[in-house]
């Protein structure tokens, strides 16, 4: 590792980090040096992007410390048995990438993990330290996310709240079976325990702050978490019931799913292949009926039984087929908890539809001007103008509205 240079280390450890889902990239324009590529294009190694807690797009550089590991985790690309090319940043390193991105207008934050080093305390002293230098050293006033080490002593997890915007601790498996069969040197214990120490920082801070606006902050943006679909058999309403309750137990931003990818010379203990990635973007989707649609957890599994979301449609959509008794609304009388639940509206367009219907009663042509898809909203609305003749049971309509969009969206 000595005999890398910068960015030899830098292709290499940015490549290792792109497996943690925990710092999404999304929402932004490509911004390339004038070449198109190299370190100054946000489309390329070591640049992901991610949302802001005031709800800005950034864009953060995200690498691993290093992708060396002493544990074995079955499932991990930089898994100790992994015959992958190894590197190591120093933290001096991580600081002038950083603070020479930053300069540069490339990023506007970091995305700081790493394999575990020596131990789960050394591994955290080195992500602090490039965080404490960061912040004092360097007066950085960007976005940092450290990824958390569950075995690390609640000193060092504090000390990282106070450096960095969010933090989060991956919880790996759905369940605590698979976590012992395919990760058996990390416990669910642990984990959860760092996540509750992590919480109660956060509570604290917050409430401090509410009192003394000079009190320290801890990690404003809270904490987020990873799971792993597809590398045990934890179905889909197993991964969203452990969602839920670590949303609940937690107080968890963000949960995200990372479909499992096959790895060289894998464990026979693992699937030889890789779960269909939107089974990911069906269990995002069902997320988010959960966090902001209403729904319960009970109400989704009743409506995709087996266990499993339907592949060829999204979850809320099953669940109107699923209860079609209940359609269709009338757009200027029903209540927004049940707007909320026609396919194809969301939290925003039901804001303008109840907004606007105080003004006015609202036609089709309302409708149209507030949604992007009035062909997916039609047969479950009601309007002074409009009324679906075709049944919600009927084939043709199933069909029809489950067909796959081009680009994958959430509703």
């Amino acid at each position: 590792m000595a005999s890398l240079d910068l960015r030899s280390k830098l292709a290499i450890l940015a490549d290792a980090a792109k497996y943690d889902a925990s710092c999404a990239s999304s929402g932004t324009a490509k911004r390339n040096s004038a070449s198109g590529k190299g370190l100054g294009s946000t489309e390329g190694m070591g640049i992901c992007h991610a949302y802001a807690p005031d709800g800005r797009c950034i864009s953060l550089l995200k690498i691993l410390l290093t992708n060396s590991c002493i544990f074995d985790c079955a499932y991990c690309i930089n898994r100790k048995s992994s015959n992958v090319r190894r590197a190591r940043f120093t933290v001096d390193e991580v600081v002038k990438l950083t603070i020479g991105f930053y300069r540069r207008n490339y990023i506007e934050g970091l995305f700081l993990s790493s394999g575990i080093i020596r131990s789960s305390n050394y591994t955290m002293e080195q992500l602090v330290e490039v965080a404490r230098r960061l912040r004092e050293d360097e007066d950085f006033r960007g976005y940092i996310h450290l990824k958390t080490i569950p075995d690390a002593d609640p000193a060092l997890l504090a000390m990282a709240g106070r450096h960095a915007d969010r933090l989060s601790i991956n919880i790996e498996m759905p369940t605590d079976a698979g976590l012992a069969r395919l990760a058996p040197e990390k416990t669910a214990a642990s984990i959860t325990g760092s996540m509750g120490t992590l919480k109660t920082g956060i509570l604290d801070a917050r409430d401090a702050r509410k009192r003394f606006r000079s009190a320290p902050r801890f990690a404003p943006a809270g904490q987020s978490t990873q799971m792993i679909v597809g590398a045990d058999a934890a179905d889909d309403h197993a991964i969203l019931a452990r969602a839920e309750g670590l949303y609940g137990a937690f107080g968890m931003r963000r949960v995200y799913y990372s479909a499992y990818s096959p790895i060289p010379d894998s464990s026979a203990a693992l699937p030889p292949g890789r779960p269909p990635l939107l089974r990911e973007h069906r269990l995002y989707q069902a997320d988010w009926m959960l966090r902001f649609y209403g729904f319960s957890l009970p109400e989704i599994a009743a409506a995709s039984p087996g266990g499993h979301l339907p592949l060829d449609m999204d979850p809320k959509l099953a669940w109107a087929l699923a209860n079609r008794h209940l359609f269709p609304l009338d757009v200027n009388l029903a209540p927004r908890e049940m707007l909320l639940r026609v396919p194809g509206l969301g939290p925003k367009v039901v804001g303008r539809i109840l907004s606007a219907r105080r003004w006015r009663r609202l036609r089709l042509d309302d409708v149209a001007r507030l949604v992007s898809s009035l062909r997916k909203v039609k047969p479950f609305l009601v309007t002074p103008d409009w009324r679906p003749t075709t049944a919600l049971d009927s084939v043709e309509l199933s069909r029809s509205l489950a067909s796959p969009p081009a680009q994958l969206r959430l509703f």
